[in-house]
């Protein structure tokens, strides 16, 4: 199905939503099943989020296939349908002049010597009543309202329209992924790259970003508004909490728990096995390691397991934490030793635990530090 033309140009929609809906519609009324799986195509030339040219094409339990390929900068009006069945093809033509809308070419193949061979015919003409289409539309919508009956184009027609155009948008998104209709259930609230993967019965919260080659493995929660860099593997079973940022080439494994705000630098090692040996499993000797809000673990640092990362704390790049760290230390060294307190804001504390930078007063306490109100 062809819907091409040179306008009219939208802003508030593309060309998927704004020309395709009309073709799907009739494709699905056509061949009387629901569409299996998409993939779509397309160029934004006017506008760098809007469509201008898309090419769907549409999977069929069946084995049917169909495209519908739909513009706004074609150089001239074409609203085309073609139907391609094993006895013949019918081209309706919207067009064309009155006479010639709809047309049946008998075309057939023949086999010679086990090779295929066009046999054309000449097209014949089918009569199409000529009263206006979007008048009959409106007078069938009023003798439904007035009879009751089922309209031709129903609310379950729509449904399955509007599934279509949403996996077709999701397929355009995705660089012509195939993308499976009946799967289709709206856009995840969080985006991940396309190199990356997302296992089932993982919960992810919106606004998360996933970058390139990262992995995240079924039952882990990743709270809102994350940032997970690349090469990053989350899993099994992990909880990240809301607005963590986690850089590139850090592994966080099963028996890990981050809270709200922490940020783990590149290449910063967390361990889950005390003393791991290749050739020993100790699966089951894990030890869980809790890194609490707002705590900042430097570049290649290590955290043994077993141990918490207390409220703030700030781990230097290099460090290897053998023992924990209390709320708001600053740990440095191989193994980590304190040499100081850390403000919530990232700043080091002076001798009277008051912040420079932000002017918060701090007292200690159990657990490190607590702010004084």
């Amino acid at each position: 199905s062809n819907r091409l033309n040179f306008g009219k140009i939208r802003r508030e929609e593309d060309i998927l939503w704004s020309f395709a809906p009309h073709d799907i519609s009739m494709i699905l009324s056509l061949v009387n099943e629901p569409a299996e799986a998409v993939i779509a195509t397309g160029g934004n030339y006017l506008h760098k989020k809007i469509a201008d040219v898309t090419t769907t094409h549409l999977e069929f339990p069946s084995g049917l296939r169909a495209h519908v390929f739909v513009s706004w900068l074609h150089p001239f009006k074409e609203q085309k349908l073609i139907v391609v069945g094993d006895k013949g093809m019918a081209v309706f033509n919207d067009t064309a002049p009155k006479g010639d809308k709809l047309l049946l070419y008998p075309h057939n193949i023949t086999w010679q010597d086990g090779m295929p061979v066009p046999d054309k015919q000449e097209a014949r003409g089918i009569v199409v009543d000529e009263k206006e289409p979007l008048k009959a539309e409106c007078q069938h919508f009023l003798d439904c309202i007035a009879s009751r009956k089922r309209p031709i184009t129903d609310a379950a027609e729509g449904i399955e329209v509007l599934k279509i155009l949403k996996a077709s948008q999701d397929s355009l998104l995705n660089n012509g992924r195939k993308i499976s209709v009946r799967e289709t259930k709206g856009a995840p609230p969080f985006t991940a790259h396309e190199s990356s993967f997302v296992d089932d019965g993982v919960e992810i919260g919106a606004g998360t970003k996933i970058w390139h080659f990262s992995h995240i493995i079924k039952g882990s929660r990743i709270g809102k508004n994350c940032s997970i860099g690349q090469n990053v593997v989350i899993g099994p079973e992990v909880t990240v909490g809301d607005g963590c940022k986690i850089q590139n080439n850090v592994s966080l494994y099963k028996g890990i728990t981050l809270e709200d705000s922490v940020f783990c630098g590149p290449s910063m090692v967390f361990t889950n096995v005390f003393n791991p040996r290749a050739h020993i499993p100790r699966m089951d000797e894990l030890r869980p390691t809790l890194v609490k809000r707002g705590a900042t673990i430097g570049a290649n640092a290590t955290i043994v397991c077993g141990y918490t990362i207390g409220s703030y704390a700030f781990v230097g790049a290099g460090a290897v934490v053998t023992r924990g760290a209390p709320d708001h230390a600053l740990m440095v060294g191989n193994p980590a030793r304190q040499i100081g307190w850390m403000c919530e804001c990232g700043n080091r504390l002076d001798d009277a635990l008051t912040c420079s930078h932000c002017g918060k007063i701090f007292e200690q306490a159990a657990q490190g530090l607590r702010l004084i109100p």
